[in-house]
């Protein structure tokens, strides 16, 4: 198991070098958010390829591919004819001369090691002997069906809102978004908790528990909800709707008072 992961974290570090070289040339940081999905294709073709394929191994690799496919050409079609993203301009602002070194490292490589960890599950079951069909399995599956439901759907919603015109400066609160502020995270921290769940039954799986952690805590925590709900802190707008709708997890609106 320690070959694949030493093998893993060489693709990746290749990998993260390759697009911080693009970044460079394109002067965008914000290309590393199509690597992200597509760095986790990459893994699993790697693993496909290099150890005997199970009922299990495949299901995980297609669902991965499925996420991480979505998810690049969503970022790709938002970002394409558009200015680098605001989180990525503030920091090309606050690292000034250290700017280059700081992406490489705490953009690039960083996000390599998270990719490594939070695919880590898989990897594990690539390198384990066969397990068949069970309930953790249906169990993951339906919480990754879930989940994906929930990022695709509210990614499309809001590209659709925001293709409007007239919804310049206003704040989605339709479909999925009246229930929750942020549920393509949501969808996302599901997903990795459910292709967790898929790998329960393999020997020693309770240690990549931190898989399904990480992205939580990156995205409720870290990188995601906080970084955005900053972003609409003081908008009249947003501090209504904050005040009826859950954070994160799908919930009825809230009635004030």
């Amino acid at each position: 198991m320690l070959t694949a992961f030493i093998s893993c974290f060489l693709i990746i570090f290749v990998y993260a070098s390759v697009w911080f070289a693009i970044a460079v040339y394109k002067k965008r940081n914000d290309v590393a958010d199509i690597a992200w999905g597509l760095g986790y294709m990459l893994i699993c073709g790697y693993l496909f390829y290099t150890y005997p394929a199970t009922e299990i191994s495949i299901l995980l690799y297609t669902l991965v591919t499925a996420w991480g496919l979505r998810l690049s050409i969503h970022i790709y079609s938002r970002n394409k004819n558009k200015t680098e993203d605001f989180r990525y301009k503030t920091w090309r602002e606050e690292w000034s001369k250290s700017f280059y070194l700081r992406s490489y490292l705490q953009v690039f490589l960083l996000q390599g090691l998270f990719l490594l960890i939070i695919i880590s599950p898989v990897i594990h079951v690539a390198v384990q002997l066969p397990v068949k069909w069970n309930g953790f399995t249906w169990i993951g599956l339906c919480c990754w069906i879930i989940g994906f439901y929930f990022q695709a759907v509210a990614d499309w919603q809001l590209s659709v809102f925001k293709s409007d015109k007239n919804n310049k400066g206003l704040i989605i609160q339709t479909g999925l978004w009246k229930y929750s502020r942020h549920p393509n995270y949501f969808g996302e921290i599901l997903m990795w908790w459910g292709i967790f769940i898929i790998t329960i039954p393999f020997s020693n799986s309770f240690y990549f528990i931190i898989s399904p952690l990480t992205i939580t805590l990156l995205l409720a925590f870290v990188s995601g909800v906080p970084l955005l709900e900053k972003k609409y802190k003081g908008n009249p707008a947003f501090e209504e709707y904050k005040k009826r709708t859950s954070v994160l997890i799908p919930m009825p609106r809230r009635k004030i008072q």
